[in-house]
């Protein structure tokens, strides 16, 4: 007697580890934050006269920083959600909220991943100009590899979210 073909196994991932891998998330993107928006560098001109070089007088960086601000703040309300579901078991909004979770970490992730490669672009450029030792350009630099390490976390949270789609015949 034949028997019925079984199910295909469902891939889920224990809501923790989400979690963990949002917090993971958080957590490069705020020392991102912190390096970048410290980041200054004091010249003297021929003159004796003192210039500070900070974050905001490029347009690359101010992007960097506010791709990093808006993926705290996704990645925030998310870790809330995730809390919620990890400690009821129950996900917030339904089944219908994990489209939301879906398309908003597809979006968050590839969006912190053109603040690090703006970032990254311009460093370069200037490094090509000023060269490699300049202590400003080093510092943004890892500002955008933390943000790049924040976007893998977030991937990785885009690829769990698919896991929680509905379910379609």
């Amino acid at each position: 007697m034949a028997q019925p073909p079984l199910p295909p196994p469902t891939s889920t991932i224990p809501p923790f580890v989400g979690l963990i891998v949002r917090i993971l998330t958080f957590i490069c993107l705020l020392i991102s934050l912190i390096i970048i928006a410290t980041n200054t560098e004091k010249s003297i001109d021929e003159d004796d006269n003192e210039d500070k070089t900070k974050f905001n007088d490029f347009y690359a960086y101010r992007y960097l920083i506010s791709t990093v601000i808006i993926g705290m703040a996704y990645t925030l309300l998310q870790s809330a959600f995730s809390i919620f579901f990890v400690a009821t078991g129950n996900r917030f909004g339904g089944e219908g909220f994990s489209l939301f979770d879906f398309y908003g970490d597809k979006f968050i992730s590839y969006f912190l991943a053109t603040g690090a490669a703006a970032s990254f672009g311009m460093t370069e450029e200037f490094k090509r100009l000023a060269g490699s030792d300049n202590k400003f350009l080093n510092t943004s630099n890892a500002a955008a590899s933390l943000c790049l390490i924040g976007f893998i976390f977030a991937a990785v949270s885009s690829i769990f979210s698919s896991y929680n789609l509905p379910k379609r015949a």
